[in-house]
């Protein structure tokens, strides 16, 4: 049996119960500093209380230190690190492979253990075998993989557990391989700042500053992959990751649960693999991931090249197609489809090659009336809710209860042993008794139904029982009865393994450190993204698929007036965004050359 995780997003304390609650073996957090979401910081006191919730349910806890840091930083984010272990954080995932070392030569009694980020451009086996000489406990494999490469990862390196993402924004290049929001804004993605410089509108344009196609031409599609869980479990995958650290708690709430329903699904059905945590959610809502955040949806070179990556219309949320515009009329408008509207809702269009938004006043059915017409909306409009009033109602409420589910045997001591009982509580993992003794009074009207009443009542704690299994026989008191309850349930552990303790790692040789210090510090003509994602492919120019293509050099002009050269090895099949190049530089190829631009 293998042991799955669903691992989830949490942005604060509030994110990360909500992540639990809703079916999370394992949530990632940022502490105070370090952390590759700046925005997303956290004190020691917040996460230690995170990590007394997670254990309760043998849900782990990752905290990411996942920078690149300064020399002088290594010490201090080494320190931090044992701060993390010291409240019981099951993991670090980090970038800079100095700090682990760093950390490990602070600590050398200390145990330590680490995930290699995906910011450390994780796609081989090699590197990942790599990673397992340094030590680390758990990959996260870079998003661009394909089922059948994951497979042979798994294959080559089959000690070594495997992460990857499943749901959520997709960055379009190999995470590691972007030093854009750097060289060109002064804030580096590998600090935890990044500008979002693949978000922005772009025109493709030849060497002499022809238009070939313009709009958001490297912004992805958010990653869904809900219809290739089975076969990323069957390559290998032990855990699977949702993005969104800077997320909202009603896009955790309801992600998270989507997911856990879609894995309980098939472990259901294949008995081979398990969660990796313990408990049982009821839902008080349908998790439906259309119904909140995206940018449309792919599942990222699941299987391959395909032409649905990049959103070049938005990099914004469009959310859920939801009808077409059957009538105009003077005040409102009639939508053809199937969905409820409600007051409020944000529905978009596409016009031009532009999204354009527009807020529903009031719904009446599918007569909807528009705070504002858009002069831009015509008769057979396709429209998407981006924004859903009903679900965010929903979500802003209680929508999910955990609890570890418990059945109680009751049973009389026999024999020559003193008078008593045993009260047993079966878990799923383990049975939990305590003997009591007590006088064996017989009963004088059944007992069966208060013994259940009071073995039942368990309050706020984390447990529920499902069934009772009780002699009748036997007078006992109610409080006498709660009173053993209590105890027997104070009794209950995890099983080793499963309480957030952390465990020592197995090295191997040590291995070459790639760690490659701060991107700010580039080299002449280096990219400064690499990509397996390629606009030629996307936009319908590829040499490959069509031989009347565009040939000769192309360039991405940004809003700012600035030009990207684009390489493209066809052998990797894959794209680089060079550096920017004024225009003299980018309309003359040979002085680009001398520039070691190109």
């Amino acid at each position: 049996m293998r042991l799955i995780e669903l691992l989830a997003p949490a942005r604060d304390k509030e994110t990360a119960f909500a992540a639990i609650d809703h079916g999370a073996d394992a949530v990632y957090i940022g502490a105070g500093r370090y952390g590759a979401r700046a925005a997303a910081c956290n004190s020691t006191q917040d996460i230690s209380e995170v990590v007394q919730y997670a254990h309760q349910f043998g849900v782990k806890v990752y905290v990411t230190l996942n920078t690149l840091l300064h020399d002088d930083e290594l010490d201090d984010c080494a320190g931090l690190a044992h701060e993390m272990f010291a409240i019981g954080v099951d993991a670090i995932i980090s970038q800079d492979h100095r700090m682990v070392e760093a950390y490990r030569s602070r600590y050398p009694r200390q145990c330590g253990v680490f995930h290699a980020s995906t910011q450390m451009d994780n796609r081989d086996a090699a590197i990942v075998r790599e990673r397992q000489a340094q030590g680390y406990s758990q990959v996260v494999l870079a998003r661009e993989l394909t089922v059948g490469e994951i497979t042979q990862v798994h294959r080559q390196v089959p000690l070594m557990p495997l992460e990857v993402f499943v749901h959520g924004a997709v960055c379009v290049c190999y995470n590691g391989r972007c030093h854009a929001s750097e060289v060109c804004y002064g804030r580096s993605a590998d600090r935890g700042e990044c500008a979002q410089f693949c978000r922005m509108r772009y025109t493709l344009e030849t060497a002499g500053g022809k238009r070939v196609d313009d709009g958001y031409l490297l912004s992805m599609r958010d990653m869904n992959r809900t219809g290739e869980l089975e076969e990323l479990l069957d390559a290998g995958v032990t855990s699977l990751k949702i993005e969104g650290r800077l997320k909202d708690v009603a896009y955790v709430k309801n992600v998270t649960a989507w997911y856990r329903r879609q894995l309980d699904g098939i472990f259901r059905r294949r008995t081979e693999y398990r969660r990796s945590s313990w408990g049982r959610e009821t839902f008080f809502f349908t998790p439906d991931v259309d119904r909140t955040f995206n940018r449309g949806y792919t599942d990222y070179f699941m299987h391959g090249r395909t032409s649905d990556l990049c959103n070049q219309v938005t990099p914004k949320s469009m959310g859920a197609r939801v009808g077409f515009v059957k009538e105009i009329r003077r005040n409102h408008i009639v939508v053809a489809g199937t969905a409820p509207f409600s007051n409020g809702d944000g529905l978009c269009f596409i016009h031009d090659g532009r999204l354009i938004g527009f807020r529903i006043n009031r719904a009446d059915n599918n007569h909807l009336y528009p705070y504002r017409m858009p002069p831009e909306l015509r008769d057979g409009t396709v429209l998407y809710r981006n924004q859903d009033m009903a679900m965010e109602k929903i979500l802003a409420g209680k929508t999910a209860e955990r609890k570890i589910q418990v059945k109680f045997v009751l049973e009389a001591s026999d024999g020559d042993a003193p008078e008593g009982f045993r009260l047993t509580a079966v878990t799923e993992w383990d049975r939990f008794g305590m003997d009591f003794e007590y006088q064996h009074w017989p009963a004088q009207k059944p007992q069966a139904q208060g013994i259940r009443e009071v073995l039942c009542k368990t309050g706020d704690t984390i447990y529920q029982v499902t069934d009772v299994t009780a002699t009748d026989s036997y007078f006992i008191p109610r409080s006498v009865m709660a009173e053993w309850r209590r105890k027997v349930l104070d009794t209950v552990r995890l099983p080793a393994g499963m309480t957030g303790t952390v465990q020592p790692v197995s090295r191997g040789a040590a291995g070459q450190d790639t760690a490659h210090g701060l991107a700010c510090e580039m080299e002449h003509g280096k990219p400064l993204m690499t990509c397996r994602y390629c606009i030629r492919f996307h936009t319908g120019i590829c040499p490959r698929e069509n031989p009347d293509a565009v040939r000769g050099p192309l360039y991405l002009r940004g809003a700012d007036g600035r030009r990207f050269l684009l390489r493209f090895d066809c052998g990797k099949c894959e794209m680089r965004v060079m550096g920017p190049v004024s225009d003299k530089v980018g309309r003359n190829e040979p002085e680009a050359r001398r520039h070691g631009i190109i």
